[in-house]
């Protein structure tokens, strides 16, 4: 925390462990900013998402709180202020971006309502001076995504995507066992994302708000997962898309969707999305002496990673050992992350350039599907081109 405004409890209390060596300790947390310098959001959206984990989540938050709420429904809004302990008149109509910007308790907003609307919303927010944390996918278009980049960088704001993952202890882990090399070199990653879908009536069935189906709602996951563990940007990719024929959910948006991506390290991604398949999120790591599984490597929480290997003491021995880590709150941390960003004047981790290449490689998986051939991308030099490696300290 440090550049940090002062806690007055500038160190952590400490006190002398009460179980032996061998036993498992917790890490110590640093405290939380007093209420009053925390960072004041304005979660935009009160959806499943919002009310389920980002509220929650923010209740938590060492640097962050609730400090306003945008959404259609006002007495939703009126409850939910209520509820948080934000001020009694801080909700707005989504037609209410000027008297927003006079609310200056509210220093960012964290966008989380249908795809097809945050590249509106988040000019909307730069505009009026707000730092912009956005919900995945950034955008419908690359060319949303980069209009959307272009305001936020005019606004002098700091915009963020919520890839929540890159914060969370697992994936990190993966990503350090990937590149440290420990079990070799990396040579192919398994990534899977699916769940059955409900009704046809949703808006992630409905491609002018959704983008897409299956690939930027829950593929994303896998291929950032694979850009972030490799920190490469892939050079080619392989895609196939299809949807049950007469299935009323896929008449807009594919329902699967399958492809590979090339790494210039030589590194293989196979990933899948599905729209009507059990839920399943799971990734594999094949490196030259082992293999590392992430199951769940996706969901919101009780995410649990192991790892198989030949003993070093015997041949013979297959060895798999869990890695047992600390669980997070995956929202917490990325919303803490973007507060720390706008406390300090540091770039977030995952910028928007981070989702515009997300958007770019769906772009290609797409193309690719329709024309049934490999898609060329662009090489780009160097690692975590788009991204800050160092995440949060």
């Amino acid at each position: 925390m440090s550049g940090l405004p002062s806690t007055g409890q500038d160190e952590p209390e400490t006190r002398p462990p009460f179980v032996g060596a061998s036993e498992r300790r917790s890490p110590i947390e640093p405290p939380p900013l007093p209420h009053d310098k925390k960072v004041g959001f304005a979660v935009v959206g009160l959806g499943r998402l919002s009310l389920d984990s980002i509220l929650p989540a923010l209740a938590s938050c060492r640097l962050a709180r609730l400090a306003a709420v945008m959404t259609g429904d006002k007495a939703k809004g009126e409850r939910v202020v209520r509820q948080y302990g934000a001020s009694a008149d801080a909700f707005y109509g989504y037609d209410e971006w000027t008297r927003l910007a006079e609310n200056d308790d509210v220093q960012a907003v964290y966008i989380v309502t249908p795809n097809g609307l945050h590249c509106e919303q988040v000019i909307a927010a730069a505009r009026i001076g707000k730092h912009v944390l956005c919900e995945k996918p950034l955008s419908n278009t690359s060319a949303e995504a980069e209009e959307m980049i272009r305001a936020c960088a005019d606004a002098g704001v700091r915009l963020m995507v919520a890839y929540r993952l890159q914060y969370e202890p697992h994936n990190r882990e993966a990503a350090r066992l990937a590149r440290s090399k420990e079990f070799g070199e990396l040579k192919i990653i398994e990534a899977h994302n699916g769940q059955v879908q409900s009704d046809a009536q949703q808006w992630r069935h409905d491609r002018r708000l959704a983008g897409g189906g299956s690939l930027p709602d829950i593929g994303l996951y896998c291929l950032n997962f694979a850009r972030f563990v490799t920190g490469e940007e892939p050079v080619e990719v392989s895609a196939w898309v299809w949807s049950t024929p007469g299935d009323a959910r896929f008449t807009d948006v594919e329902e699967n969707v399958s492809w590979q991506m090339r790494f210039p390290s030589g590194v293989v991604a196979r990933c899948s999305a599905a729209y009507d398949a059990h839920e399943s999120r799971v990734a594999r790591l094949h490196f030259q002496r082992g293999t590392v599984l992430l199951d769940p490597a996706f969901a919101y929480k009780g995410l649990r990673l192991s790892v198989h290997h030949r003993s070093p003491e015997r041949e013979d021995v297959e060895v798999r050992e869990e890695r047992v880590l600390d669980e997070a709150n995956q929202f917490a941390a990325e919303i803490d992350h973007m507060a720390e960003c706008i406390l300090t004047g540091r770039q977030p981790a995952t910028p928007g350039e981070e989702g515009l290449q997300d958007q770019r490689i769906m772009e290609a998986i797409y193309r690719s599907a329709a024309e049934n051939r490999p898609v060329s991308l662009p090489t780009v030099a160097g690692r975590d081109a788009f991204r800050d490696a160092r995440l949060s300290d």
